[in-house]
């Protein structure tokens, strides 16, 4: 019965966490658009941050709790469903075209922070430390990543001289006001529910907090990114597609991981993660590699398909190795 009760609350707390971050994307739009924000700027950053808000917010529940292996399962699960099923699906959807400048900058920004972090959490391995961990000094690292990346956003657009496309409804102060609040209560609620239902399974049936922050946890909150990818690829907006996928990644793993392990720190790294985390890297090495086979800067359907197939093999070996 308890099992039953916590099922039905994880559904809850997932469809508080999408509502929420729809509300919160909704309305810090209309906030950054009636300052005069272009479009692109808003795609690549409130939306980008309102879609791994889910992450955030768990996140954080997860790290003042004490659940260290589902913050890391969590947000390394998170990257390998963007690259692997969601970018997957969008490309078998439609052929992604990809700008070369978010070939050259973007996407290898993301494949850095992901090695940054591989580097700083592996005391033991590169540095001869006793323990694996996340601490503050490498959280005000990836902080510091994260803000270098925002700043790299507004110059490339300003060099670009992107111009906006009024595709955005700019609402009344109360209403937009009312959108961000209701959205960020939604994500906090959402987001309890989640992780505590969650764990208890977890405990309940015996199975380690890495495979459900990897499966349940990490599918759960990728659910923004795969609405919004799935979404855009359907309406051919390419440019959407793509930088939604890389830049959630990157804001996983500079601001999320980052602000927990501010809020946290220090929290123990599980050395089994690295694996996960190889993946992560090689999902992002692909879709560099990606534009330069077939049609040159596209991501076409032969190309989504490989990205299916790695996915099923590595849920295939997820549950044979946990």
């Amino acid at each position: 019965m308890d099992t039953i009760i916590n099922l039905v609350l994880i559904a809850v707390g997932f469809v508080l966490l999408i509502k929420g971050a729809d509300l919160l994307v909704v309305g810090a739009s209309s906030m950054a658009k009636r300052f005069n924000v272009s479009d692109i700027a808003i795609g690549l950053t409130v939306v980008a941050m309102g879609t791994s808000a889910p992450e955030l917010v768990v996140n954080i529940i997860s790290g003042t709790s004490g659940y260290t292996e589902v913050v890391f399962g969590n947000i390394i699960g998170s990257n390998i469903f963007n690259m692997f099923l969601i970018l997957g699906i969008a490309a078998v959807i439609y052929p992604l075209a990809v700008q070369p400048n978010t070939l050259w900058k973007e996407v290898p920004y993301s494949l850095f922070a992901t090695i940054v972090f591989f580097l700083l959490v592996n005391d033991v391995l590169f540095f001869g430390g006793e323990e694996s961990t996340l601490g503050m000094i490498d959280s005000i690292i990836l902080i510091v990543l994260f803000i270098g990346f925002l700043v790299q956003v507004f110059l490339n657009m300003k060099r670009t001289g992107e111009t906006d496309t009024g595709e955005i409804e700019i609402m009344s102060s109360p209403k937009t006001i009312a959108m961000i609040f209701g959205g960020i209560i939604g994500l906090a609620i959402g987001g309890k529910f989640i992780v505590d239902s969650a764990v208890e399974i977890a405990h309940t049936f015996g199975v380690s907090e890495k495979l459900i922050g990897l499966t349940i946890l990490a599918a759960g909150t990728s659910l923004p990114e795969l609405a919004t990818t799935a979404v855009a690829a359907s309406k051919k907006q390419s440019d959407l597609a793509i930088g939604n996928i890389v830049g959630s990644n990157i804001f996983n793993i500079l601001l999320v991981l980052g602000m927990t392990g501010l809020v946290s720190a220090p929290l123990n790294y599980p050395v089994v993660l690295n694996t996960d985390l190889y993946l992560v890297m090689v999902g992002t090495f692909m879709l560099f590699l990606f534009m330069f086979t077939f049609d040159k800067y596209k991501l076409d359907r032969a190309e989504g398909a490989i990205y299916l197939i790695g996915f099923a093999g590595y849920m295939f070996y997820l549950f044979q190795r946990l």
